[in-house]
């Protein structure tokens, strides 16, 4: 049987781990590539052919940006948007839609859309 000491030790330890991964910093992406295609899914048909924006194109680029907060999530949405262009027909059009998307949805996003940009650099 373990003293009253020992229980304190053990208490304390434990309350010592909790306080430590609870206050750790968080570093990594919570928004997936998989939400950011969920999100953009109504926008192919714009930046793929032109043509009128789907009202569902812009309520997912909104619900993007809210949940994109943090440093790693914004550079995550940029690599998975990066990806995400690289798989569809890219020509100078739909480059400049694309790249249009968050000012025609009301957002203002701290990088461009692009297959060039350094998702490193955003902040």
């Amino acid at each position: 049987m373990a003293s009253s000491g020992q229980l304190l030790k053990l208490a304390c330890l434990v309350v010592v781990m909790f306080c430590m991964v609870a206050g750790a910093p968080k570093a990594e992406a919570a928004v997936t590539c998989g939400q950011v295609v969920n999100s953009l899914v109504p926008c192919l048909s714009y930046v793929t052919n032109g043509g009128a924006l789907n009202p569902a194109c812009c309520n997912g680029v909104k619900t993007l940006y809210n949940l994109a907060q943090t440093t790693p999530d914004r550079q995550n949405v940029c690599n998975c948007l990066k990806q995400a262009i690289n798989g569809i027909p890219y020509t100078n059009t739909n480059a400049g839609l694309a790249a249009g998307l968050p000012a025609r949805c009301g957002v203002n996003i701290p990088y461009k859309i692009s297959p060039s940009t350094d998702c490193k650099s955003v902040k």
